[in-house]
């Protein structure tokens, strides 16, 4: 007689427990790797493993998620700069600048997130649109002895400084600086894929300069225009 098996079949695999850190978590993962423009409810449900509706316990939709993905980034700054602040003005800028520039550099494909949407309020200025960072930036200003003027203007200068060369150089390393909406179709355009493809011959100057040009400086670059902005300021405040 054949013996009945008194093994228990095997159940269906666990539904993964969600958060809305998690989920936050996994879209950013996402974009890391697709950018903005390829993250939808439905591919994010399909990387955690659940269906897309179960998302919306912890998120409204996508535009409420690409927030979360800018307040989880932001947070993170947030968070270092209350760990470390310089003694110092021009220190603290240094150190200020070079936490965003993290971001921009370990999310490239994120950043313009950052650095182009609606900041918290409409007096803020990206990439620094948090108001816990900018009290972070204008609080330190003014102990270091900064007048209120100068404080803001230096928010200004600073965060004008750290869009321009942040999104370029998250474009730089693959991110779509373009909006997240689809866009348009402007029919068949010509884009080169490779600036080998160009022809250089009626820009003799770039042409004889094109091996410095393809050099990547942007880690000189970034300390020299740095310095210069930290350089003006001080002369601004010492007259």
């Amino acid at each position: 007689m054949t013996k009945r098996s008194t093994s228990k079949p095997a159940s269906a695999a666990p539904t993964r427990r969600l958060s809305q850190e998690l989920v936050i978590d996994a879209a950013l993962a996402h974009i890391d790797r697709s950018g903005p423009h390829g993250l939808t409810m439905r591919s994010l449900a399909q990387d955690l493993g659940v269906e897309a509706m179960a998302l919306y316990r912890y998120v409204h939709g996508k535009e409420d998620l690409l927030e979360g993905v800018v307040n989880r980034l932001m947070g993170d700054l947030t968070a270092e700069l209350d760990d470390e602040l310089a003694e110092h003005w021009q220190g603290f800028l240094q150190m200020f600048a070079h936490r965003v520039r993290r971001i921009a550099i370990e999310h490239p494909k994120a950043f313009p997130l950052v650095a182009t949407r609606h900041p918290a309020a409409p007096w803020l200025r990206p990439p620094l649109r948090s108001v816990e960072v900018v009290e972070t930036l204008l609080s330190t200003l003014v102990q270091q002895g900064f007048s209120d003027q100068q404080a803001v203007t230096t928010y200004r200068l600073f965060s004008s400084f750290l869009l321009g060369q942040l999104l370029l150089e998250s474009s730089v390393r693959g991110a779509d600086t373009g909006p997240v909406e689809e866009p348009l179709d402007e029919g068949d355009a010509t884009i080169p894929h490779a600036d080998g493809e160009l022809t250089l011959d009626d820009a003799p100057e770039v042409l004889r300069l094109r091996p410095l040009l393809s050099e990547d400086r942007s880690d000189e670059e970034f300390e020299i225009s740095l310095e210069a902005l930290i350089d003006r300021l001080d002369r601004e405040l010492s007259q």
